[in-house]
């Protein structure tokens, strides 16, 4: 019988793509955001910009424009859909638990849904920072006063 893996990297591969080709939430809130991020990726060049209403501690409204490899850029997609009426200390918290899936290969809980497909880039160190600048880029935004920016080269 054939090992499922190459089955599952397939279909995480298609989850990738398809969040690349069509990412969603993908655009500006039109001066309705409450919190702002930019952040960046020297090394591969990926640039994001991340904009979120949140009112009485919840994300109401989320998007994001950016420019970079298909690892961020399906990242971010996957990210604002998982983001949309969760509590900032929510989104928080997932911002630790998606960088314990790139450091040390921990498993998502079940409601990160898709973004479950990106564990397997904790395997090339240089795509995590792909993958992570989206989720720096929000933590930054959730911890500041409101507006602020981030690259991947502090600190990863």
């Amino acid at each position: 019988m054939a090992s499922p893996e190459p089955v599952l990297a397939e279909l995480y591969r298609e989850i990738l793509l398809d969040h690349y080709r069509s990412p969603r939430n993908r655009g500006t809130l039109d001066g309705r955001a409450t919190h702002r991020s930019e952040g960046a990726n020297p090394l591969c060049g990926d640039e994001l910009v991340l904009e979120l209403a949140v009112e009485t501690g919840r994300v109401t409204e989320v998007a994001f424009l950016g420019r970079g490899c298909a690892i961020s850029q399906a990242s971010a997609s996957m990210m604002t859909i998982y983001l949309r009426d969760r509590t900032a200390a929510e989104a928080l918290e997932a911002v630790w638990c998606f960088q314990q899936l790139m450091l040390s290969g921990t498993a998502l809980p079940e409601e990160f849904g898709d973004i479950e497909a990106l564990a397997g880039v904790a395997k090339f160190p240089v795509r995590v920072k792909c993958a992570s600048l989206a989720w720096k880029t929000l933590e930054q935004a959730l911890s500041s006063d409101g507006v602020a920016t981030v690259s991947t080269d502090e600190g990863s």
